[in-house]
């Protein structure tokens, strides 16, 4: 099983990755999100892989992070949900953000990614939902978006870890903002509007 990649990023494109180790080049599926964190063309990069071997076609899928690997496995564990439907999943956002709103059973920001209905994002929740809650309790607030301070304040007001993970990774960037804006701001989000 090949569990990692560490070499140079030879071309990117949308989804995907060719990387040179040694004499041979991979390409890789990674999540579009990941294609620009990766870096420039010609400079080193490690990708946490993921091998699946199907009908003798082996395709190779990479990911940033242990974190994004991790749940990529979870939701291939999903009856129904493959590769193709899990990868796109995680393109269509940060994966602090996708666990939480795995863990909230937010089904309609599940259904709204092309290629997940209404039924399939109902069973990720049902599947994925009591694993994920405890890990999003755990997982960091994505940098720049959000802060020790006003985690500190939602948690006083008695809201639960992973709302409050969910809510202050779900505003955006708002490091401009006062204290007092940015817990308004959380505050409606939580309360739904």
């Amino acid at each position: 099983m090949i569990v990692g990649l560490r070499g140079i990023l030879e071309a990117t494109g949308d989804g995907w990755a060719r990387v040179r180790m040694g004499g041979v080049s991979l390409q890789v599926s990674i999540p579009v999100t990941s294609v620009v964190g990766l870096g420039s063309v010609g400079e080193e990069v490690y990708l946490h892989t993921y091998l699946q071997v199907k009908d003798e076609q082996a395709v190779l899928y990479g990911f940033p992070n242990p974190e994004s690997l991790r749940l990529f496995q979870m939701l291939l564990g999903v009856s129904g949900i493959g590769p193709k439907t899990a990868l796109g999943l995680l393109s269509s956002r940060e994966p602090q953000s996708l666990a939480a709103a795995i863990a909230t059973g937010d089904v309609d920001a599940l259904s709204a990614v092309s290629g997940v209905g209404r039924k399939s994002a109902g069973r990720i929740v049902v599947e994925l939902k009591s694993k994920l809650a405890l890990e999003v309790a755990e997982m960091p607030v994505a940098p720049g978006k959000g802060d020790n301070e006003l985690v500190a304040a939602l948690m006083a007001l008695g809201y639960s870890m992973a709302e409050v993970r969910h809510s202050v990774t779900s505003l955006g960037d708002v490091k401009e903002l006062s204290l007092e804006e940015k817990l308004r701001r959380a505050l409606q989000q939580l309360g739904g509007g």
